[in-house]
């Protein structure tokens, strides 16, 4: 059985994209070569990617680019290789290698790759996917990368959820460039 897991860089406040939706701040951290190799490592993990609709055409727009290749060769191989499911209800088609379209819940969308074998579900951004797959309790796994920045303002990836959810928190890894990465299963 797959797991589904969260992997999402907040600030300290606790925001995954700042008011205009940006997230420019989450990649200016200093030059650190344990959090490159950490970067890095993650990108080949392989899995299949879950995106909502704002999520995908921002990544759609960059890993497939000669500029992504010559910026991060090594992540824009994965990035453009791993399979990917983008929810939309307003798109169309999606044109990116290796990307499936899913116009129906995202819940149940889920739960049945959950049942089929092979790798996790991995979802980057798309907070309102995270939001809706947290009220359905169907994520095993949150991993945020805490970054040294405080927005103000900005979204949560837990934004209309109505139900509390403990979590317990499994690693932590802190890294020379002020970014921690916690992660967090949450409690049965």
């Amino acid at each position: 059985m797959s797991r589904v897991i969260v992997f999402n860089q907040i600030s300290l406040d606790g925001y995954f994209s700042g008011p205009n939706g940006d997230i420019d701040w989450a990649h200016k951290t200093g030059k650190d070569p344990e959090w490159e190799g950490f970067v890095a490592e993650n990108a080949g993990g392989g899995g299949v990617l879950l995106f909502g609709r704002i999520t995908y055409q921002l990544m759609e727009s960059y890993w497939p680019t000669p500029q992504a290749t010559q910026n991060d060769p090594q992540i824009a191989q994965s990035m453009n290789n791993l399979q990917k499911v983008v929810f939309s209800r307003t798109l169309d088609s999606v044109s990116w290698t290796n990307t499936r379209l899913v116009k129906g819940d995202p819940a149940a969308e889920v739960r049945k790759l959950k049942q089929e074998p092979g790798q996790d579900l991995v979802i980057l951004g798309s907070g309102s996917i995270v939001a809706q797959l947290t009220q359905e309790r169907v994520i095993d796994e949150y991993q945020f990368i805490v970054n040294p920045v405080v927005l103000g303002k900005g979204r949560t990836m837990f934004e209309g959820l109505t139900d509390r959810m403990d979590l317990m928190r499994t690693k932590m890894r802190p890294f020379k460039n002020g970014n921690v990465v916690l992660c967090y299963e949450p409690v049965k």
